[in-house]
C-alpha cells in the first residue's frame, strides 16, 4: 500500500457516505460533482488497495472495510478542524472567545438556532463548536479544552456543575415495512430489549440513555453500532433494522411517513439536556450568556 497522505476532501466524502448512506449525498453536501467524487474513491481505492464502497446500479455503500476507515478518517479530520482551529486562533487576537463542547444530537439539531441567535446579540465573541459523544464532551470540559458543554447523558459526572436547559424524548423507529409497524398491541419492554438495534456507540447520551431504561433486562447485541444519529437514521431508512432516536432526529421523517414511531408499553423515554461546565457555581461571561439564551429558547430546532 502507498504510504502517500491521502487527500483531506476525500476522506469527508468516505464520512459523508457513512453519515448520509450514499456517495451521491455525500458528494452533494460536499459541492463536488457525483463524477469527481468517483473517481476521488477510486484513486483511495487503489491507494489503500482495498475496496471501499459497494456499487449498485441504486447507489454505493461503505464495504466493512469501508467502515473502518471511515470511523479513522472521522477521527483524522476531526483533529484537523481542531488544528485548523487553533491555526485561526493563533493568527488574529481576538476581543473574546467562547469554545464550545456539544453532544451529536445537540449539535445537529439546536447549537445552529442557538449560535445564531447568539451570535446576533455578542457579534464581538469568536466561537469555536468541537462535537463529541457526551462523554467525550466531559472529558474537554474537565481538562478545560471546551469553556461550557450541552449534553444529553442522563448522568453529570463529578466535579463538573450542570445546569437543565431543554427537553428531549427517545421513541423506537421502525421502517413501515418493518413487522412492528403492523402490531396492534404496543411493543413490550422485554421484546425491545431482546431485539438487535441499530445503536449509537458506548459514551454517546442517546445510548446511555437506552442502556440505563434497560439495563433490568436481558439485552440482544447491537445489531449495529454506527458513530451519529445521521448513519442510524440512514440505516432505518433502509430497512435495516429498529433503532431509539431522538424525536429531534426523525421528526422530519416521521412527519412524511419515511419512518414509523413504535409504542413501547411501559417505557419512557424523556430526557434532559443540560449545559455543563467546570469551576464556579455561577458561569459567567460569554459562556454564561450563552446559556442564558439556550434556557430561554429550549429545544426549538
Amino acid at each position: 500500500m502507498s504510504r502517500r497522505w491521502p487527500e483531506f476532501p476525500v476522506l469527508e466524502l468516505l464520512v459523508g457516505v457513512d453519515d448520509h448512506g450514499s456517495l451521491s449525498a455525500a458528494a452533494r453536501i460536499a459541492g463536488m460533482a457525483q463524477p469527481n467524487a468517483s473517481r476521488a474513491i477510486k484513486q483511495l481505492e487503489r491507494q489503500f488497495g482495498m475496496t471501499l464502497l459497494q456499487r449498485s446500479p441504486t447507489g454505493s455503500i461503505l464495504t466493512p472495510q469501508g467502515t473502518v476507515i471511515a470511523h479513522w478518517a472521522r477521527r483524522v479530520l476531526s483533529d484537523t478542524r481542531r488544528l485548523l482551529d487553533v491555526a485561526e486562533g493563533l493568527r488574529a487576537e481576538r476581543a473574546a472567545e467562547l469554545t464550545v463542547g456539544a453532544s451529536m444530537t445537540v449539535a445537529e439539531h439546536l447549537m445552529p438556532g442557538w449560535l445564531g441567535q447568539f451570535r446576533r446579540l455578542h457579534s464581538d465573541v469568536t466561537i469555536h463548536l468541537q462535537v463529541h459523544n457526551s462523554t467525550q464532551v466531559f472529558e474537554r470540559i474537565n481538562s478545560r479544552i471546551c469553556d461550557v458543554g450541552f449534553v444529553e447523558s442522563p448522568t453529570v459526572p463529578r466535579p463538573l456543575k450542570s445546569l437543565t436547559v431543554a427537553r428531549d424524548r427517545l421513541v423506537v423507529v421502525v421502517h413501515p415495512t418493518h413487522p412492528w409497524a403492523r402490531r396492534r398491541k404496543a411493543l413490550t419492554v422485554a421484546e425491545l430489549a431482546l431485539t438487535p438495534l441499530l445503536v449509537r456507540e458506548p459514551g454517546s447520551g442517546t445510548r446511555t440513555t437506552l442502556d440505563v431504561a434497560l439495563q433490568e433486562y436481558d439485552r440482544a447485541a447491537p445489531l449495529l453500532e454506527l458513530g451519529s444519529a445521521a448513519a442510524i437514521r440512514t440505516s432505518v431508512l433502509a430497512g435495516v433494522g429498529p433503532a431509539v432516536m431522538s424525536t429531534l432526529a426523525v421528526a422530519e421523517q416521521v412527519g412524511a411517513g419515511e419512518l414509523k414511531v413504535i409504542d413501547v408499553d411501559g417505557l419512557e423515554l424523556d430526557r434532559v439536556l443540560r449545559a455543563v461546565w467546570r469551576g464556579a457555581r455561577q458561569l459567567e461571561g460569554p459562556a454564561g450568556e450563552l446559556v442564558r439564551l439556550v434556557r430561554r429558547v429550549g429545544a426549538e430546532p
